[in-house]
């Protein structure tokens, strides 16, 4: 493609979406067209994301109204949405609706988690409020880039920084039956499923930019606690997400944990090997799994959250011991745990290279 796809952000002055505008702003294939915030329209993005000023220039924040004018007249576009959960559903199907009165074609990718789930009621049941636009869940895809080589819908929803790290290191384990019962679980009543017992270490920035109690940084700094104990609402999404990469519908018991710092993500995922295994031939394993993936490497070492944070590299390790496995995946929670993770799909949706505007290392030393 010689012409640059008009990009549009909607989500305002989130975190999620100021990397969006990071990326899109470095992407050699996309152009920004438009930063959407109904709140803020007219003021300046740069005023929002500082660290973007200087290449933001007088680029200024768009109404709804107004990104509804461009997706009605731009022949093909990239959306990214990164608009809170339970308001991203509608907006999305407005836009949709737009773009199909005026024949033209948007791609759309979703970062919040309204349409990670095949069902109203499947999102329902986590959200606890009504899916915002329930009959346009048919035309997304929720997945991990790694785990699906393509789609069959126009538009995908990205998962969630936590599943994007469980998943990777969960579902190898799963897919080649290292873990005890992987088989069982690909089919009904083929026996007891395997339970994957998952401890996650999020960043600051996974709380979003509204300041609340017990996610604001300043309580977290210099402190490490769990919360929502087994019954985290990502939960439901990995299961599903691991059973469609996989095959197998495994259990998993996760326990987050709010970290001291402001970005990235550490998890590691243990389980009952099904049969006595050592840490080099299950590293041979996550290597050969990972082979076509060029944003996952798998370490010999630890993996750690430094070396991946503003990236979207995702680092893996492991160790067994003849009867258990553990699996350490490191991911940047906004990065390709979010936006990241966008572009990489957006580059899919429009053919280009998968690498394309997200090849810049980590920046160290953070």
């Amino acid at each position: 493609m010689d012409a640059r796809i008009p990009t549009l952000v909607l989500g305002g002055t989130g975190y999620v979406a100021g990397e969006v505008v990071r990326l899109v702003l470095g992407h050699p294939n996309l152009q920004l067209a438009g930063v959407m915030s109904d709140s803020q329209p007219g003021e300046p993005v740069g005023k929002s994301f500082p660290h973007l000023a200087a290449v933001l220039g007088d680029t200024r924040f768009l109404s709804q109204a107004e990104i509804e004018q461009q997706i009605s007249t731009l022949p093909r576009s990239a959306v990214f949405s990164a608009a809170p959960h339970g308001v991203s559903a509608a907006l999305i199907d407005a836009l949709l609706k737009k773009a199909e009165a005026k024949g033209t074609k948007p791609r759309v990718v979703d970062i919040s988690a309204d349409y990670r789930y095949s069902t109203a009621e499947a999102y329902a049941a986590v959200y606890k409020h009504e899916h915002g636009a329930p009959a346009r869940l048919k035309d997304f895809t929720c997945a991990v880039p790694e785990h699906l080589e393509a789609v069959n819908t126009p538009h995908v929803a990205h998962p969630g920084c936590f599943a994007t790290a469980t998943l990777l290191a969960s579902v190898p384990l799963l897919a080649t039956g290292l873990a005890a019962g992987a088989q069982a679980g690909k089919s009904a009543g083929g026996g007891a499923a395997p339970t994957l017992f998952v401890s996650g270490v999020t960043g600051s920035t996974g709380s979003g930019r509204k300041p609340v109690e017990g996610t604001h940084h300043p309580t977290r700094h210099s402190d490490l606690y769990s919360y929502n104990a087994l019954v985290h609402r990502h939960i439901p999404e990995i299961r599903a997400c691991a059973q469609a990469a996989s095959g197998v519908d495994a259990d998993f018991a996760f326990v987050p944990h709010s970290g001291p710092f402001a970005r990235g993500i550490h998890v590691t995922v243990q389980a009952q090997l099904a049969a006595p295994t050592d840490t080099a031939t299950v590293l041979a394993k996550l290597r050969e799994f990972y082979a076509g993936a060029p944003f996952v490497r798998v370490l010999d070492s630890a993996p750690r959250v430094k070396d991946i944070v503003a990236s979207n590299y995702a680092h893996l390790s492991a160790a067994a011991n003849g009867r258990t496995v553990a699996v350490m995946c490191v991911v940047d929670n906004l990065n390709k745990g979010a936006a990241g993770g966008a572009v990489q799909w957006m580059n899919r949706l429009f053919g280009l290279p998968e690498t394309a505007g997200l090849t810049a290392p980590a920046a160290g030393w953070t």
